[in-house]
């Protein structure tokens, strides 16, 4: 796929290749690594609009930046309270963000039957009025969406024109509704309409999981950029391969988002999430089987690093 920078209002990336936030997963040294790799644009894992508002610090700490990360802060929050919504992007917290992300596409069920995510797809009012809302802080407003709640009710085409006419200056489209959750295929005519339905940007999200994935959404989309979620969170380097980024070493790279974990998380916060990266990571490798075992009886991040050095990735 052709490389370019994607134009937000004023705010420029590196290119327009986008790490999806992913919950539970994109936090500050994922994220890093992604960049090192490659992604033009980076965003954390949702936040709760409500959490930050009431300085909840488990909340904040999924905001963390390091400090090698370069270019445009993003991050995603979540909710369905104009006024909350609006309060996040003007706390403390957010301060750092250029760029502030507006889930409206989360199938979880417990996100949804709180009117929250992909809920706000049933309401182009309540949606609006949040994008507004958002955009009054001051900050860069972008919106990521589903194409509908199900294939009767396929909205993507109104829905961008929405967000466009609230003042959002980017959206990403998941090319998939709500009861997919992640499976199925990616409807590219849906993710075209918005495409055709808006002068913002529109990124692609779904299904790429190699680079050959991501030639034929952005071709068949004709959209901006494309969007990476599991397929980075399996294997990060598909960044580099997208991006024709020299993925250098790549065990190092794990190595060092393990010690970054650890000094900013803790410990056991540490080894339980690299115990399920690296197992991630070994998905169709040789040994993969064998090597998620024993991963899975570390309790020690030193036990983890032991079995990343045995490893090629």
């Amino acid at each position: 796929m052709r490389l370019k920078q994607i134009d937000i209002g004023k705010l420029h990336t590196f290119n327009n290749v986008v790490l999806a936030p992913l919950a539970g997963y994109t936090n500050g040294p994922f994220r890093l690594m992604c960049q090192r790799f490659g992604a033009g644009l980076t965003f954390t894992e949702m936040v709760s609009a409500k959490g930050l508002c009431y300085g909840s610090e488990k909340t904040e700490k999924l905001l963390y930046i390091p400090e090698d990360y370069k270019g445009t802060r993003a991050a995603q929050i979540f909710g369905k309270e104009p006024e909350y919504m609006r309060k996040a992007c003007e706390s403390q917290a957010l301060a750092p963000f250029e760029l502030i992300d507006i889930n409206m596409g989360c199938p979880v069920p417990k996100i949804y039957k709180n009117g929250e995510g992909s809920a706000l797809l049933n309401d182009l009012p309540l949606a609006s009025k949040i994008i507004s809302e958002c955009k009054k802080s001051g900050k860069y407003i972008s919106v990521k969406f589903r194409i509908g709640l199900d294939e009767g009710k396929k909205v993507t085409a109104e829905f961008a024109h929405m967000c466009e006419d609230s003042g959002a200056d980017m959206i990403t489209v998941h090319g998939r509704t709500r009861d997919k959750i992640y499976s199925g295929e990616v409807d590219f005519k849906e993710i075209a309409a918005a495409k055709n339905a808006v002068r913002i940007p529109v990124i692609a999200n779904g299904g790429v999981f190699s680079k050959e994935d991501a030639e034929k959404l952005i071709s068949e989309t004709c959209a901006d950029g494309i969007a990476v979620a599991r397929g980075a969170m399996y294997k990060p380097w598909i960044l580099a391969e997208i991006t024709g980024t020299d993925a250098g070493d790549k065990k190092q790279a794990v190595l060092d988002q393990l010690e970054l974990t650890r000094d900013i998380y803790g410990e056991k916060f540490a080894c339980v999430f690299m115990r399920k990266m690296v197992g991630f990571y070994l998905k169709g490798t040789r040994g993969a089987t064998a090597y998620k075992e024993r991963l899975f009886k570390c309790t020690a991040t030193d036990e983890v690093i032991k079995i990343i050095e045995e490893l090629e990735f």
